[in-house]
């Protein structure tokens, strides 16, 4: 009976780890096509050369918008997509434009509990269409997680980091927006394609 079991266990794990093999065989071919589609994403979200996004890339686009926040927080907004899913992809960077090491304070995410719970976040974001005088709020995964950039770590003085948020989009028509988020000053930005 033992060399049953033995047998059976030996099968099993033989089977697990061909199983794990030809898992990560797939994940590595198909991470390499998901990889490629990224930069023709990005291109498509930004106005700069359509490299990936880095911590340097925000320096390199055009500013549509500069919020200032609390402590020294600088939030440069560089692009504002529309895609053809009918989404608008609001990117840009996060810098610490002050002299000490500053935390990104949590109202930054908003009051709304289902967000809050899956950890510091940009959702609080808005979108407000004063023509059709509604407003957009950050869109949410069915986990319902936000779909902007999530836990921050603490930004040194000078250090930067690459954000994005993504929102329903408003009607066609409507290409300006005042773009908000908690504790920051509000601007106007510009939605292209």
């Amino acid at each position: 009976m033992s060399i049953r079991f033995t047998t059976k266990a030996r099968k099993g794990m033989v089977a697990l780890t061909v199983a794990a093999g030809m898992a990560l065989g797939v994940a590595g071919c198909g991470g390499g096509g998901g990889e490629e589609e990224k930069p023709q994403a990005s291109a498509s979200a930004s106005k700069g050369n359509g490299s990936e996004a880095s911590p340097q890339q925000g320096q390199a686009d055009e500013v549509l918008a500069e919020l200032r926040g609390p402590d020294g927080l600088l939030l440069h907004l560089t692009s504002a997509t529309r895609d053809s899913g009918g989404f608008v992809t609001v990117g840009g960077t996060l810098k610490n434009d002050g002299s000490n090491t500053v935390s990104v304070p949590s109202q930054v995410s908003g009051n709304e509990t289902e967000i809050i719970r899956n950890g510091r976040s940009l959702g609080g974001a808005t979108l407000v269409d004063s023509q059709g005088k509604k407003r957009y709020y950050v869109l949410r995964d069915t986990d319902g997680r936000p779909l902007t950039t999530t836990n921050f770590p603490a930004l040194k003085a000078g250090e930067s980091l690459p954000v994005f948020m993504q929102f329903p989009a408003p009607p066609s028509s409507t290409s300006e927006v005042n773009f908000q988020l908690p504790m920051f000053a509000t601007a106007t930005i510009t939605i292209s394609g």
